[in-house]
């Protein structure tokens, strides 16, 4: 009996000062990702917005971040109960939690676990904002983006990875948050859309991106911060599963901008900055959930497979009427499906499981619990959100006033704008809004 012991206590394991260095690093990453979402869309939308699309991001840092240490992390990856949500007393404010405590399995600290995962809840209903550019309330959408991560993104989030979880206990392989993060969200943008309409002037008003050098400024960010997200979500580097993940990030998302730019040249007749930046993106939301699971070339094949058929998707809001701003359904909906899905043909058995997809021998059984992954987040979410949004709407009502839409939420929602070049120092711009001095003549005609 104490051999045993002795042997049990030899093999348990103990804090890794590396990994929880590595670790607190991704976390920074991924928390930088937030920032670079609110330039990436902040550039893409008309500059009477843009502040108005910053917030939308940025405020999310605080809303999850207090529910998040409150009761999100215990709902997320508490003890299961009935695999559908989790609960623990001791995390609820992370109040009973040992400074060394271990994260059950790994080499790192409960607290470095629970940061990193804080930040995916983050950036997750900031995602959903791209889709509602132009015409939400600010204080509508912070209840709502509240509402949102306790009834659909703590669910979903244990489901997917908490132990216990249904979809986990399956073996849906969810890297690093294909269904969790990027379907949940692009489902959520549709639900709510379907609700609150379109924007004033949809198929007809330009609605061109007023800063491309911000969308792509943003977009750099997003592809630097998503090396956290991606690579950091095997928790430590002791067996090499977090470097392929790292190396299927860059060949990924690198395939999916070639391959976005190549169908809009065929397409459009040119290759654009948007392009690139959205190929890149969509890139990045594909080899999310498959990335642990596939060799580089399976990288190269989930990025060019998803660049297509996201560039393709962007452009079915005007053929079905609904009108996803920022493309959040096209990218992030249809990028996070076909990611997810392609684990299902492309693992290779021999990176993070020994699961192996269709093309490498292991059938249609992966396959089909991929798709009951993808399509029960997608049909909880587009439903819970879309009964959120109605509730919020038929009470504090959603949308600004048809003349403040017009007139420019930044102004109305914020009281300020983007670029002011009326001040001092305002050069040109300045001079030619001042009053011009009387001239000789209208001086005569005074007199």
């Amino acid at each position: 009996m104490a051999s045993a012991i002795t042997t049990l206590a030899a093999d348990a394991p103990t804090l890794s000062a590396a990994n929880t260095g590595f670790m607190l690093i991704c976390s920074a990453l991924v928390m930088l990702m937030t920032p670079g979402l609110a330039f990436f869309y902040g550039g893409m939308v008309r500059v009477k917005s843009s502040l108005n699309m910053l917030m939308m991001s940025f405020i999310s840092l605080g809303i999850v971040t207090i529910l998040w240490v409150l009761y999100g992390f215990s709902l997320a990856f508490g003890t299961d109960s009935g695999s559908l949500i989790g609960w623990n007393s001791d995390y609820v404010g992370l109040s009973g939690i040992g400074i060394t405590e271990l994260w059950d399995g790994y080499t790192i600290p409960v607290y470095v676990f629970a940061v990193f995962q804080l930040m995916f809840a983050v950036i997750t209903p900031a995602l959903i904002s791209g889709a509602l550019a132009d015409r939400v309330k600010f204080g509508a959408w912070v209840l709502f983006t509240a509402l949102w991560v306790t009834v659909v993104y703590f669910p979903v989030a244990h489901w997917v990875w908490g132990a216990g979880g249904w979809l986990f206990e399956m073996g849906v392989i969810d890297f690093a948050g294909g269904t969790a993060v990027h379907i949940n969200a692009g489902a959520a943008a549709l639900g709510v859309i379907l609700v609150i309409g379109k924007r004033v002037g949809f198929k007809k008003d330009p609605m061109r991106p007023h800063s491309l050098p911000l969308v792509m400024l943003g977009a750099g960010l997003l592809w630097f911060g998503w090396f956290g997200f991606n690579a950091g979500s095997w928790l430590g580097n002791d067996d090499g599963v977090g470097a392929v993940m790292f190396v299927n990030t860059q060949v990924a998302t690198a395939a999916a901008m070639l391959a976005w730019l190549a169908y809009e040249k065929l397409r459009h007749g040119s290759f654009t900055t948007l392009g690139a930046a959205s190929g890149a993106v969509a890139g990045l939301v594909a080899i999310t959930p498959a990335g642990g699971a596939v060799s580089p070339l399976g990288a190269i094949a989930v990025g060019a497979i998803a660049g297509v058929l996201c560039a393709m998707a962007v452009g079915l809001k005007y053929k079905f009427g609904y009108d996803d701003s920022l493309d959040v359904v096209g990218v992030h909906l249809v990028g996070g499906v076909a990611g997810s899905l392609l684990v299902g043909l492309f693992a290779t058995g021999g990176v993070q499981s020994d699961v192996a997809g269709l093309f490498y021998g292991g059938g249609l059984e992966q396959l089909g619990k991929q798709a009951v992954g993808v399509f029960s987040v997608l049909a909880y979410s587009l439903v819970a959100s879309a009964v959120l949004a109605l509730l919020l709407d038929k009470t504090i009502g959603m949308r600004v006033s048809e003349d403040d839409e017009v007139a420019g939420i930044d102004q109305i929602e914020h009281a300020e704008t983007a670029y002011d070049f009326s001040g001092a120092g305002g050069g040109a711009a300045a001079r030619s809004t001042a009053a011009p001095a009387p001239s000789a003549a209208s001086k005569k005609v005074d007199a």
